[in-house]
């Protein structure tokens, strides 16, 4: 089954030869206050209720799924999508929706609706092997997995809320808010699930000031001490030190704010030191570290072995 236009534009085409059908109809809408209700709301309302009609025949039987997209902005009026906004925005969406569901979603684009610019999409269907006949299906979707905890993210950050539990997800958001905005577009998400759920968020401008917020860094210092081999070396006062012999063992890329410092040292590759650096981790308000540093403070007193209890 299929959602395809929503259930008014369907209608209204119907009975667009016979006014009096089409008065009466609109009549009927307004006393039952349908139309004060979202078009989404209702589709999702026909939607589960076609599927309790199906599942009397076919208790297993499932709707496909759907995602439609909902641009609004200065240039959204002809319900035309701009190559440069598909571009841009499309792919950190499908990002987005693969993050959140920790496995690899492809998305496809089956349409595009007038009122502003309307989107419809929908999960690339996975290829089934011979081997897959007659086992059941997952009672839920990757796709399905992933928007609803993107939904929950987009809701949050509507409502400033804190998302750090989000933090796996928050890259391909911003990279969204940032073409969102570039281009002066409001998104509109609603997901339609293969069980008749309905999910809905929003990313404006509001939620977008908030990630800008949120992408803003701080400062954390802490002083440690690396000991170990020099293995690189650079005369613009860069040194990596790697701490064991193995081939998987940290290794660490030291600065010297004065690269004549390090030259006045004279360290040979495979030469053991011992550095007292300054630890700088820039995080941002989700608790991501952008960025790491170690800074040369200092020699380290020579790190001494543990005497073995006898």
């Amino acid at each position: 089954m299929t959602t395809g236009d929503s259930w008014r534009e369907r209608r209204h085409a119907l009975l667009a030869d016979d006014p009096a059908a089409a008065e009466a109809s609109a009549r009927l809408l307004d006393e039952m206050g349908a139309e004060d209700r979202e078009d989404e709301e209702i589709e999702a309302e026909h939607r589960a209720s076609r599927l309790a009609a199906a599942r009397e025949y076919e208790p297993d039987a499932r709707l496909d799924e759907e995602l439609l997209l909902r641009l609004t902005g200065p240039n959204t009026e002809g319900g035309a999508l701009r190559f440069q906004w598909g571009d841009a925005l499309l792919n950190p969406i499908e990002n987005a929706v693969s993050t959140a569901a920790g496995t690899p979603v492809q998305l496809e684009l089956t349409g595009l609706s007038a009122g502003s610019t309307v989107v419809h999409a929908r999960p690339v269907a996975p290829a089934v092997s011979s081997e897959s006949y007659g086992l059941d299906a997952p009672a839920t979707s990757a796709a399905h997995s992933g928007m609803r905890t993107l939904t929950n993210l987009l809701a949050a950050l509507e409502s400033e809320q804190d998302v750090r539990e989000w933090a796996r997800l928050f890259d391909p958001v911003d990279a969204l808010a940032r073409a969102l905005s570039r281009y002066e577009l409001d998104l509109g998400v609603t997901w339609y699930g293969a069980d008749g759920d309905m999910r809905r968020a929003r990313l404006t401008e509001r939620g977008r000031r908030y990630v800008e917020r949120l992408r803003e860094t701080r400062d954390r210092d802490q002083e440690m001490t690396i000991s170990g081999r020099v293995t690189e070396l650079r005369e613009s006062g860069w040194v990596k030190v790697k701490t064991g012999t193995a081939k998987n063992a940290p290794a660490y890329d030291v600065r010297f704010e004065e690269p004549e410092e390090l030259l006045r040292m004279r360290p040979g590759l495979g030469d053991n030191v011992h550095f007292r650096v300054r630890f700088r981790q820039r995080l941002d308000s989700v608790g991501i570290a952008r960025s790491t540093e170690y800074t040369y403070l200092g020699p380290a007193a020579e790190q001494t072995s543990l005497p073995l209890d006898s």
